[in-house]
């Protein structure tokens, strides 16, 4: 280990007086740090800490935003210790208390971080036994571990707890990940559901969030906004806002803000500032958006390319070539951004709402001139993130106000700011072209996405002949090359670029299997030597009920599947659609997933259902509207998010395979729920839908179309 990690061990013992304290190499994390053991070696370990009184504390740069990772971190930790549930204290998100963390998004803490997290508690446990070996005078074969007490096997009155077994050692271990880790058969902890740690505070509304934070001579900002992106500011007249007691102004740069000891005073004094602004032309909007991303994306790049394309497609019996798209979607998260920045001693302090307190850390560094070490980021329960929590404005415009003001400050965004500094889930374009040989398979498969990235778009099933194109790829990078296809910034949302990948690979399959007058089931299982898929499938189906018909047979049902973070997915839908309004009912859905190991059931199954009704919301109605950077959709009187009442019966099947570690769980459900609900759709009325979100006009036009050209279309075959 590095010298600077050595005084690191040094310090934490100073502060924790003694203890068993694990540092753990992160191993595979580290890829993900960009060299982070030459920036920050004192960051590059990971602390697990017994106490003298028997807690343990467990130090996580992961944050809690909903998903649950407070609590099934904490089982991983008791059930490798062997320790109850109620003797874990979580510290999450602080970047002067935890490891190095790269964020929390990507459904990557169990998958990625869990691992780290339960070999230092395997390794604990090991040094534990030991000392309990040498203090009780027994081989540690013949000790039994209990609830963090050690005893002798059949004399349980010899015993001692790791409490005792810690106090006034000063015990410091390195862990990597090859640590003897329990099999499932011997969970007591991990594979329950018990109460969520957080439950009590969220439930009485005692939780803190970033807004909630209040330290002493804290001015609240309100920020001069411009009307649109890209608008210049031509003319400022602050004298109104002057006028008023007890109002600090400031004007650095780009950053115009006023700010007050009182909130309102604060709104009154922004509404007293008078600007003009230079707008720019308006050159894209939702209609003609697509055809700009298709033209300014660049020459698309070879993710995969199999087998000879040309000569497939010419022997093709059958040639399917459709265009699927998608507008851009907020994340409407019900927590705005917030932070608070306090500068004090050479010292910034900054409690925000953020998925990544390390990056945001190290950004905010920069800006203020300060060494990494020399800025704390803290980061409270988040109500929600979506991957929108990133970008961290809202956490800089406090940090230089605090600065340049000398006092605390609150940046709190209104509902309005939300969603006009929002780093959207971008627009995306699709185009497929596929070919049925004269047997009714997959011949060829010839995909291109736009915008979207390459999550999602490579294919499991079985065509010999494939090529996948990427273009835009970097469009969640606003510093990349193709970043200015998109008039505002993009970024990252559930699952990014997969709900659009998976809806148009799915309604692909979908359509050629209608073609070929097949079962979609049995369509995709024919094309499936995956066996881990086929049980996936063959799982939802035996819960939904699945009748074997081709499409569209007039009953609304439809399927999709998709593999994302480790886990494999197969969803059913049943769908009522009103064929004179085109409204879409989801009347009820089946989702099965193997994601392995699963550390929390409930928790799970409550991912799996925020997935899909998060994802209802992308399938129906949210679609930005803009017109170039003017964002029009500004609260949720226009930009509608689902509400109970579109919520169906939902039903979940957990596939067990004990055999794989835990895989991701806060995104995969949402990745099959365009295309499922497409599905049904067409298994409905017949009418296929290639645009999200499938609102009832889009769906009413569709319906039209589809009548039209069934009085028009031969009967289907190869011949």
């Amino acid at each position: 280990m590095s010298a600077s990690a050595g005084v690191r061990r040094r310090s934490f013992f100073k502060l924790l007086g003694g203890g068993i304290v694990m540092f753990v190499d992160l191993g595979p994390l580290a890829a993900f740090a960009q060299d982070a053991t030459r920036l920050y070696p004192e960051d590059f370990n990971a602390y697990l800490v017994i106490g003298e009184n028997g807690r343990v504390t467990v130090f996580s740069g992961k944050i809690e935003m909903g998903q649950g990772v407070l609590t099934s971190q904490a089982q991983m930790v008791a059930e490798e210790l062997g320790v109850e549930l109620a003797a874990i204290d979580m510290v999450l998100g602080d970047t002067d208390q935890c490891p190095w963390d790269m964020g929390t998004f990507g459904s990557l803490t169990t998958r990625m971080f869990g691992p780290a997290l339960r070999a230092a508690a395997a390794k604990a446990r090991v040094a534990l036994m030991t000392l309990a070996a040498r203090k009780l005078g027994v081989p540690e074969e013949q000790l039994v571990l209990k609830d963090g007490v050690v005893s002798v096997v059949n004399e349980p009155n010899r015993n001692v707890s790791y409490g005792e077994l810690s106090r006034g050692a000063r015990i410091a271990q390195v862990v990597d990940q090859k640590a003897v880790l329990r099999a499932a058969s011997e969970f007591r902890v991990m594979g329950g559901s018990p109460q969520r740690l957080d439950a009590l505070e969220k439930v009485t509304g005692a939780a803190k969030y970033a807004a909630d934070i209040r330290l002493p001579g804290m001015l609240y900002a309100r920020i001069l906004r411009p009307p649109m992106h890209g608008a210049t500011l031509t003319r400022l007249d602050t004298s109104g806002a002057e006028k008023l007691p007890g109002i600090t102004l400031v004007r650095r740069g780009d950053l115009v803000a006023v700010l007050h000891a009182d909130p309102q005073a604060a709104d009154v004094a922004l509404g007293r500032l008078a600007a003009d602004w230079r707008r720019p032309e308006a050159k894209v909007d939702p209609e003609s958006i697509f055809d700009h991303i298709v033209k300014h994306s660049g020459e698309p790049g070879n993710l995969v390319n199999r087998g000879d394309l040309a000569a497939a497609r010419a022997g093709a019996a059958r040639l399917f070539e459709t265009t699927y798209q998608k507008g851009y979607v907020a994340h409407a998260a019900i927590e705005p951004h917030a932070a608070v920045a306090e500068i004090k001693g050479g010292k910034a302090t900054v409690w925000a709402s953020t998925q990544t307190p390390f990056p945001t850390r190290d950004r905010l560094a920069k800006i203020l001139g300060l060494d990494p070490k020399n800025v704390r980021v803290m980061t409270p329960f988040l109500g929600g993130g979506f991957g929108g929590k990133s970008a961290d404005g809202q956490a800089v415009e406090a940090a230089r106000l605090a600065h340049i003001t000398g006092k605390p400050v609150q940046v709190a965004w209104s509902r309005s700011e939300e969603f006009f500094n929002d780093t959207f889930d971008p627009a995306a374009v699709v185009k497929i072209v596929s070919g049925l040989d004269r047997d009714g398979r997959i011949s060829f498969w010839d995909y291109s996405v736009y915008a979207a990235g390459d999550r999602g778009a490579s294919t499991f099933y079985d065509i010999p002949n494939a090529q996948i194109r990427l273009a835009g790829r970097t469009a969640y990078d606003p510093t990349a090359a193709g970043a200015s296809v998109h008039p505002f910034a993009v970024g990252p949302w559930r699952a990014p670029g997969a709900n659009m990948n998976v809806f148009a690979t799915e309604s692909q399959i979908d359509i050629m299997a209608a073609a070929a007058a097949a079962d979609p089931l049995a369509f995709r299982l024919r094309h499936l030597t995956d066996a881990r898929m086929r049980r996936v499938l063959q799982a939802a189906a035996a819960a939904f009920g699945w009748k074997a018909a081709a499409a569209p047979s007039g009953r609304g049902v439809g399927l999709a599947c998709s593999m994302d973070a480790g886990t494999y997915v197969a969803t059913m839908a049943e769908v009522k659609v009103d064929s004179v309004t085109g409204k879409v009912k989801v009347l009820r859905i089946v989702c099965a997933q193997d994601m392995g190991i699963v550390v929390n059931p409930d928790g799970a199954k409550m991912q799996i259902e925020g997935g899909i009704t998060m994802g209802l919301g992308y399938v129906l109605s949210e679609e930005l509207r803009f017109s170039g950077g003017e964002i029009l959709d500004r609260n949720f009187d226009t930009y509608d998010i689902p509400r109970f009442s579109w919520v169906p019966r939902i039903e979940t099947v957990l596939v067990k395979n004990d055999n794989l570690a835990p895989q991701g769980g806060g995104e995969p459900s949402i990745t099959t729920t365009g295309a499922v609900i497409a599905n049904a759709v067409f298994d409905a009325t017949g009418a296929r839908m290639f645009r999200l979100p499938m609102r009832a006009e889009r769906v009413r036009q569709a319906i039209l179309g589809a009548s039209l050209e069934h009085t028009r279309r031969p009967a289907a075959g190869f011949d």
